[in-house]
């Protein structure tokens, strides 16, 4: 640390840290929430009003509360096969066997159920799910508790006509999908033939390198009379279970929207249970997110969207939109068209595809400052090819911007430290007398022209700067089993040989040395102790951090000294002349 301040200053935001996390812990997570009388049995459609919902020509869509539910997601059958192979079957408890459509791209497979057209499964093939196991890739959708993961879409209204919900049959011409060598996108088409003669084409268009889907519905109604219709986006899921997550480390799982007028918001579980959503908004988004990875429905930017969000049994959340109804007259046909991105938070691409989305990179409230500081360690990479070595290079150029700053918490301290004999000297007369103490300790700043709290300002200026570089390191999946060297081999883990925690403790200890002792015995052994209590509170951090840290100790252990030094010399002068 810079000072004795600046210690007492992260000595109390680390203790509130442990405090918010173990609060977390204890009322942060949502119980499951119950099964509901409504909730349909599963595998079988819904008997309520929220899947049998129609729309007659002209009527007004209905509230969020009228949103079509989810049944609950299956298991795939014994019979299925690894991710990474062919397509399977699986098999729901009360229904017909559910054929699997599967999806491979360069970037990424998928799993398309027929029935309804779900996204059920999804792998990031650039992406490990385990930093050991480069060789088995993520899994960011899944049809199976735990972490239950998916994407659904369908039409609501109809009138006396029946349309597809997500609970709805649909077929495919073949059962596998592979972009081939040399083409630059993939369509999977699933279609559906009501009974009437309404006909419903759920097509998804899969792109080279890229993780944004563009979904339709097309419809064609061949009815005979006017049928009015709308479309529906829903992504739903259960609570992320981490066996590996740090208790240290907290990070937002759940459901986000955005509007140009509502900005960004977060709907957490619990405030799903509370309240559903219910929002219009013009040019604006949807997603779910957890650390590193989203899933996000965004609109036509010129289409308005009611936002909605609902609970239902067995703890799944869901957040999701819908739009106007549309008349489609007899022999018409119409294209509902939506875009999907599933994958890793890349800033880049996310800042392309919609505005706002890059904000699902969650770097609460410091984002002004995280950014650009994320734009300038991507630079750095760019041009060193090593996150550490970037990491490295960013500090020392963030010392050099406080260069000024610290000098003069440094001189300061320097300062301060001429003082020392001087300070213990009325520390032996005074004794107990605490408030003649203080008084005459007054009157020796004010003489020698010292400001005891000179060097807070310069430290406070750059707290949140450290605080906007932890959420750069712990959010920016750029990092992501990022290796540095040697045994490093993990930026976002913690040090596995505790060795950049054990340095930092060390520049710790050092740096109190280089400051003055405070008068009371009974502190300095508090201080004393603190470079023990930080090695192991750091050693929970993620090494990137603590390589910043570490750096950034080191740097100011030489400023330090050498301004130091500089003023014992002058002072050694001015008492020989």
């Amino acid at each position: 640390m810079d000072n004795f301040r600046l210690i007492l200053l992260m000595s109390l935001a680390a203790v509130l840290f442990l405090i918010y996390q173990a609060w977390m812990e204890d009322y942060g997570r949502q119980q499951a929430a119950p099964q509901t009388a409504a909730q349909s049995a599963p595998g079988q459609p819904a008997k309520s009003a929220d899947a049998a919902t129609s729309l007659a020509p002209g009527d007004e869509p209905a509230r969020p509360t009228d949103a079509p539910d989810a049944p609950p997601a299956h298991p795939a059958s014994a019979g299925s096969v690894s991710p990474l192979e062919g397509g399977a079957a699986s098999v729901q408890p009360g229904s017909a066997t559910t054929s699997v459509v599967t999806v491979k791209t360069d970037v990424l497979r998928a799993e398309i159920a027929t029935r309804g057209g779900t996204i059920q499964s999804l792998w990031l093939k650039d992406y490990a799910a385990d930093a050991d196991r480069p060789e088995v890739p993520l899994q960011l959708l899944k049809p199976d508790a735990p972490n239950m993961f998916i994407v659904q879409s369908g039409l609501l209204g109809g009138g006396d006509v029946t349309v597809p919900t997500h609970e709805a049959d649909f077929t495919a011409a073949q059962s596998a999908f592979q972009l081939a060598d040399g083409d630059d996108q993939l369509v999977v088409e699933l279609v559906w033939r009501g009974d009437s003669g309404l006909e419903v084409i759920k097509r998804y268009r899969f792109e080279r390198g890229s993780y944004l889907v563009h979904a339709e519905q097309h419809i064609d109604n061949n009815t005979g009379a006017p049928t009015a219709v709308r479309n529906y986006d829903q992504l739903q899921r259960t609570e992320l279970v981490d066996p590996n997550k740090s208790s240290f480390i907290h990070t937002y799982t759940g459901a986000v929207y955005y509007g140009p007028e509502e900005k960004y918001k977060k709907e957490t579980f619990k405030e799903m249970t509370k309240r559903p959503l219910d929002v219009s908004i013009t040019g604006g988004w949807i997603a779910m997110i957890q650390h590193y990875f989203m899933a996000a429905w965004i609109p036509q930017p010129d289409e308005p969207q009611t936002f909605y969000s609902k609970v239902v049994g067995d703890g799944r959340y869901i957040i999701g939109q819908y739009s106007p109804a549309v008349t489609i007259p007899a022999g018409g046909s119409h294209t509902f068209e939506n875009r999907l991105f599933v994958g890793p938070k890349l800033q880049d691409q996310l800042d392309q595809i919609a505005p706002g989305l890059e904000l699902a990179v969650d770097y609460g409230w410091l984002t002004i400052l995280a950014k650009p500081i994320f734009w300038l360690l991507e630079l750095i990479h760019s041009l060193v090819g090593n996150w550490g070595w970037a990491i490295i290079i960013l500090t020392i150029l963030i010392k050099a911007a406080f260069y000024k700053l610290s000098e003069t918490s440094y001189k300061s301290m320097a300062n301060m430290r001429k003082l020392a004999p001087r300070l213990k000297a009325l520390k032996d007369r005074y004794g107990d007398d605490k408030e003649r103490m203080n008084q005459a300790m007054m009157e020796l700043y004010k003489k020698e022209k010292i400001n005891p709290l000179g060097g807070c300002l310069p430290i406070l200026v750059q707290i949140p700067v450290f605080i906007a570089l932890y959420w750069v390191l712990l959010e920016s999946v750029e990092l992501r089993h990022a290796p540095f060297i040697l045994w490093i081999d993990n930026l976002t883990a913690p040090d596995p040989w505790f060795v950049l925690p054990v340095i930092m403790g060390v520049s710790m200890f050092v740096q109190q040395k280089l400051n003055p002792p405070p008068p009371d015995p009974m502190q300095e052994k508090i201080f004393m102790a603190l470079p023990f209590v930080f090695t192991v509170f750091f050693a929970f951090f993620p090494a990137g951090l603590v390589l910043y840290w570490t750096v950034n100790q080191l740097l100011s252990i030489t400023q330090q000294w050498y301004i130091t030094r500089q003023i014992e010399k002058a002072e050694a002068a001015k008492h020989k002349a």
